[in-house]
């Protein structure tokens, strides 16, 4: 699966295949956070489609950027 083209990078919202991407992770995965609540991962829901802001992304990450091996 190809990395999404700096064009699909500039758009505000994504859907989880490209999100997945950007986070090293696969697209269920996305899914399966978004559903069990496992992180508060930010989301967009437009009808029966899933959005993700890549800035809401980026903020995310910074938020779980930690200095030590400590997890809480």
């Amino acid at each position: 699966m190809a990395a999404p083209s700096n064009r699909q990078n500039q758009r505000p919202f994504h859907t989880k295949r490209h999100r997945a991407l950007f986070l090293d992770t696969a697209p269920g995965t996305l899914s399966v956070w978004r559903c069990t609540g496992r992180y508060n991962l930010p989301f967009v829901k437009i009808g029966r489609k899933v959005r993700y802001r890549r800035t809401d992304l980026v903020a995310w990450l910074e938020k779980r950027t930690r200095e030590t091996g400590a997890t809480a």
